[in-house]
């Protein structure tokens, strides 16, 4: 009986497990909040690359990650490019989180910084077994990559993923809609 409650309980984490966002994916809208700002979603940045990253300040690779994706929003807006970065604070509470968006929006003024405070919006994701995750997703909105747990080893590869995403055609305007002959 017992074999038959793990065998079950087995099947059941590996359907959980094919819950996670994949490509192709329409992801949830919310993004967070900013530090006393607006609610940040992803259909508010349609026409453009976003790049997700759910970090925290107690992980030091995701510490070193923030100025490099600072980095690129900044060179993206000089030179025109449909990228937007969004920094999610994962599962901190307010006063470090308030504390960090202050200090990082000095340094990084291009970072597009947000909270999530019980983790409900990276778990999708995969956030909930770790971080950093980093979500890529399409000009449209769709799910383009998800990576969980990388380092540096993998910068020059995500990099090349961004580029390969902001070379894409722009989202129809009028898509979905067809037109009669």
């Amino acid at each position: 009986m017992r074999r038959i409650a793990f065998a079950l309980l087995g099947l059941m984490l590996c359907f959980a497990a094919e819950a996670k966002m994949r490509p192709g994916d329409t992801p949830p809208d919310a993004l967070g909040a900013t530090l006393g700002g607006p609610a940040v979603t992803v259909s508010s940045l349609h026409g453009k690359v976003v790049v997700i990253s759910f970090w925290a300040t107690w992980c030091g690779y995701c510490m070193k990650e923030i100025p490099v994706l600072a980095g690129l929003q900044s060179v993206a807006s000089q030179r025109g490019l449909p990228l937007q970065v969004v920094a999610v604070d994962s599962k901190e509470d307010h006063d470090t989180f308030a504390h960090s968006a202050r200090l990082l929006k000095k340094r990084l003024p291009g970072l597009l910084i947000t909270w999530d405070r019980d983790g409900s919006i990276g778990k999708p994701y995969g956030s909930d077994k770790g971080i950093p995750v980093m979500v890529m997703l399409h000009r449209d909105g769709s799910v383009a990559h998800v990576h969980v747990g990388y380092g540096e080893d993998m910068l020059d590869s995500l990099v090349a993923e961004i580029n390969e995403l902001l070379v894409e055609p722009p989202p129809s305007a009028v898509a979905g809609i067809t037109r009669s002959p």
